[in-house]
């Protein structure tokens, strides 16, 4: 392993800004490294070396200090944001030689920020189900297990993150796509809350239910690019000017909550006894840094029923139009969501944003009583990448192929910010998450108190690492 691939991603900008390495160095540590470990995890199906490097050569003309908060640092983006000049699948077939004209708002504002783009991590067809494969690129594998799956939707990014093929990557969340993944592979996965990273607006311009958001090895290196991340977009309504927070300052600050929350499930779904005896003991190691730790959680009454509704609405405005012409190119999946969306009536729209500003305001008073929630990430450990989602567990059948994913998108649903750490590992020596979550807009106190934990736990010491077979 090349030394460079084993520092943080505080520690290369460092280096970077102090100009002991410069980002070509960088990008041949990676070019190397990607050469070495992908063909056996598949999580960067394209590359764009030589783009990165031109960049890098633009770059590289400025003066440090001129060169953004990251200086040149690498950054793999999930192949469901564009990239100009790069092939932009979304995992479709429908676009599986499609070149991107111009670059998302939110690749555009990381390379105004000194972000070199070198690679497109895999993703299932636009981003649908929590297990990375597709049929333009196949399968992502997990590195811990390598007949296991990676989750998803954000699968490449987690595992190039796990195995040294990058330092930060995008992801992006809607049921748990960035926090699933992270979980299963054991590094860091934040969702921001609704606006706080903005992106190109497509179909719904008020839909605060996908966000975009950051993945690393550690919180330091999450919150590092969540600064290169953030900032108000005039094209996008929804985006949140920024206040002048520093998210690594504040994660680096040492704030721990006062009182936080505990739940082996949120009483919305089974998990695992295992993982949920995991996450428990690290949830607790809380108290060994003086914080009251209290097994709690929101009523999520109705969330259910909410984020279906929502999820389908979204599918419905994004995708209804290829029915017409690629519903044969379309896996089952995105074909289900998108006509039960099709299908929802006015009074089904109404109902759910009726539960959802419920949901909400409980959601809200719940946070006035407790800092902080820890719950597991996920509810089982890696499964089979030959299995398409997990249909069943502890006797309790899974109404459709995304509400195994309930732990995760419940946080969604009421725009709080989320973020799963390493917890763990059982038995068999795979990975477990632990999701803490912040009322909305609280992302500088849950990077403070993540960090914190983080650090106690020791967990991401554990990557980078080499592939393995079984």
């Amino acid at each position: 392993m090349h030394p460079l691939i084993s520092k943080s991603a505080c520690e290369i900008v460092g280096l970077l800004k102090s100009a002991a390495v410069t980002p070509f160095d960088c990008l041949d540590a990676l070019e190397q490294r990607i050469a070495a470990v992908n063909p056996q995890v598949n999580a960067l199906p394209t590359l764009c070396f030589d783009r990165a490097r031109a960049h890098a050569r633009k770059l590289m003309a400025l003066p440090v200090d001129q060169r953004g908060p990251l200086a040149g640092l690498p950054v793999a983006i999930k192949d469901l944001v564009d990239v100009e000049g790069v092939r932009c699948t979304s995992g479709s077939l429908l676009y599986k030689d499609r070149i991107a004209e111009t670059s998302d708002l939110l690749v555009q504002r990381l390379e105004r920020n000194g972000a070199i783009v070198y690679a497109m991590s895999n993703t299932p067809e636009f981003g649908a189900g929590a297990n990375t494969f597709n049929e333009v690129f196949g399968a992502t594998l997990n590195p811990w297990n390598a007949s296991l799956s990676a989750a998803g939707s954000s699968g490449g990014a987690a595992v190039a993150l796990a195995t040294g093929m990058a330092w930060i990557a995008h992801g992006s969340d809607l049921g748990g796509s960035l926090r699933n993944p992270a979980s299963f592979c054991s590094v860091v996965g934040l969702r921001p809350s609704p606006g706080r990273v903005a992106e190109t607006v497509h179909g719904k311009i008020d839909n605060t239910m996908p966000v975009e958001g950051p993945m690393a090895r550690n919180v330091e290196d999450v919150a590092l690019m969540l600064d290169a991340m953030t900032g108000e977009e005039p094209s996008n309504p929804l985006s949140l000017p920024s206040d002048g927070t520093s998210f690594l300052s504040a994660a680096q600050g040492g704030w721990l909550p006062r009182r936080v929350a505990v739940s082996r499930d949120l009483g919305i779904t089974p998990v695992d006894g295992e993982v949920a005896d995991i996450v428990m003991k690290a949830a607790y190691r809380f108290a060994d840094l003086g914080v009251e730790v209290v097994e709690a959680h929101p009523d999520f009454s109705g969330v259910h029923e909410c984020f279906d509704t929502f999820r389908a609405l979204s599918y419905a405005t994004g995708y209804g139009a290829l029915l017409e012409n690629g519903r044969d190119s379309l896996k089952p999946e995105v074909i289900w969501n998108t006509e039960k969306g099709l299908a929802l009536t006015g009074s089904d729209v109404a109902r759910a944003e009726n539960l959802r500003g419920q949901l909400f305001a409980r959601t809200l008073a719940f946070f006035r009583e407790y800092d902080l929630i820890l719950c597991p990430a996920t509810i089982v450990p890696p499964y089979p990448v030959t299995q398409r989602y997990v249909a069943e567990l502890n006797g309790h059948t899974f109404a459709n192929y995304y509400q195994w994913l309930a732990i995760a998108y419940a946080f969604t649903t009421v725009c709080c910010p989320a973020i799963s750490i390493p917890g763990g590992f059982t038995r068999d020596g795979l990975p477990v998450g632990l999701q803490i979550a912040a009322a909305p807009r609280g992302e500088a106190r849950l990077l403070a108190a993540a960090h914190s934990l983080d650090r106690m736990l020791g967990f991401s010491k554990c990557v980078p690492m080499d592939p393995r077979v079984s």
